[in-house]
């Protein structure tokens, strides 16, 4: 039986979810293979785009991969959106909004969602000058990853994201890893 290896990392702002830059046009990018040496044959399970920071865990084990991938595991985020975000605008998100997946409508899944009162625990970053308008941040918690889900979610709601953390996958949390950090895990 082969011997797998898995990581969480807190992936930051500005990296690729991936370890070969295989196009043309976009020479410069950051990749996850600069923050470690990791074995060959690792590979991120689902992904965070490029703006998008936290948590991403990474294995050797393509059946490991599917499973967290699956409806089976929560993903939880932490929004900041433009605006103040309202009572409703949380209620419809929380419901299912319908955003494009493949040029398709979509009605997403009903999930947990909340205005969060406080500044997340979560590292600053400058995100926008506070004279473009009032910013709120919100947690929500997914059980399907549609690409840049989050991202059309809050848009359709009327509240574009800003910033997008994730903090949690399963039982696997940020907690207090700082940008960059790479920990061997075991499932």
């Amino acid at each position: 039986m082969p011997h797998h290896k898995h990581y969480k990392i807190y992936k930051p702002y500005g990296y690729l979810s991936q370890f070969v830059n295989n196009q043309n046009k976009r020479k410069n990018k950051k990749l996850l293979g600069e923050l470690y040496d990791f074995p060959d044959g690792i590979m991120a399970i689902g992904r965070l785009d490029e703006p998008s920071e936290g948590l991403l865990l990474l294995t050797t084990d393509g059946k490991i991969s599917d499973y967290i991938r699956s409806s089976k595991v929560e993903k939880e985020y932490y929004v900041m959106v433009d605006g103040l975000i309202t009572n409703d605008a949380i209620a419809k998100l929380g419901l299912g909004v319908e955003i494009s997946v493949n040029g398709k409508p979509y009605k997403t899944k009903p999930c947990p969602v909340e205005k969060l009162e406080n500044h997340p625990n979560v590292p600053e970053r400058f995100v926008r000058d506070e004279r473009h308008g009032p910013t709120s941040w919100i947690k929500i918690v997914l059980r399907e990853g549609k690409f840049r889900q989050v991202r059309k979610m809050t848009a359709a709601a009327g509240f574009p994201s800003l910033r997008l953390v994730r903090v949690r996958i399963g039982d696997f949390i940020l907690g207090s890893m700082k940008l960059g950090d790479v920990i061997e895990i075991k499932f």
